[in-house]
């Protein structure tokens, strides 16, 4: 079984806390119908050192992964959007369900696409309440031409997105790449469209959609026009209404930081 541990640290310096993060993934426990990653996070005092909390890694990921990627999505996705495709049936897919149709309620259709066709069915029932209809389909390339944002959540080393699928317009939100082996868009999509990411220094470096392109020179550093500091602060946005937007959702300890405070509520 190939499985892996990663540990991730981070620092508010304004009187908030450390955190520490750990968790495992062990890709075959889906075999067994378990969670393919585990962990917990702890929560220390910056000023004495003493322990505050500890909290599941994997809620705090349920929360922060959709807010990261739909927060970009708001600014680069059209806002008339009216369908969406998430790729993946894990419990990251499952949180974007509920998180894009809060920030898009215009949402008509939202489709969900899986290698386990069974599994995005399944996915797609406790969804029934949402006001967009979410169905499961089993047409990869199909579902890709048809929608305006594609969010991807997989645990896939190779690209399961072509760029040639995707349709003028399109916002694609590429979140399940964290190591620099793994990527979920091919080089024809990362070359049609115009690049964002949440962090520059929590994606380029060490996670393969992008250090993989870059290395290789298919894409340069100036292709990726902004993260989200340039989204918000600089007007830096989408060009014009036919352009694919492609926003590399990289994490970051400061976000599970900032998630874990507001789930387990310490210092209030």
């Amino acid at each position: 079984m190939a499985w892996f541990l990663l540990v991730l640290a981070g620092l508010f310096e304004v009187g908030w806390a450390v955190g520490l993060k750990s968790f495992t993934v062990f890709p075959d426990n889906v075999q067994q119908q378990r969670p393919s990653v585990q962990g917990a996070m702890l929560i220390f005092d910056d000023r004495t050192g003493a322990p505050l909390a500890v909290v599941d890694s994997g809620l705090v990921t349920y929360w922060k992964t959709a807010a990261d990627s739909v927060y970009g999505a708001s600014l680069l996705a059209r806002p008339n959007s009216k369908t969406l495709l998430i790729v993946g049936s894990g419990i990251v897919a499952d949180s974007l369900v509920g998180a894009y149709s809060a920030l898009f309620p215009g949402l008509e259709r939202i489709l969900l696409w899986g290698r386990n066709p069974e599994k995005s069915r399944v996915l797609a029932g406790p969804h029934a309440h949402q006001k967009a209809a979410v169905e499961a389909i089993e047409d990869r390339e199909a579902g890709v031409k048809q929608v305006d944002i594609i969010s991807t959540a997989t645990m896939s080393k190779q690209p399961v997105l072509d760029g040639k699928w995707v349709a003028p317009g399109t916002h694609v939100d590429l979140i399940g790449a964290f190591k620099a082996d793994m990527r979920e868009a091919n080089d024809a999509l990362l070359t049609r469209a115009e690049i964002f990411v949440d962090g520059f220094d929590t994606t380029l470096g060490h996670i393969g959609e992008l250090l993989i392109p870059l290395n290789e020179g298919t894409i340069r550093r100036s292709d990726v026009r902004g993260d989200l500091y340039d989204l918000t602060q600089r007007a830096t946005g989408r060009c014009a209404p036919d352009t694919i937007t492609l926003f590399k959702n990289g994490g970051g300890a400061h976000l599970d930081l900032m998630i874990a405070k507001a789930l387990s509520n310490w210092g209030s």
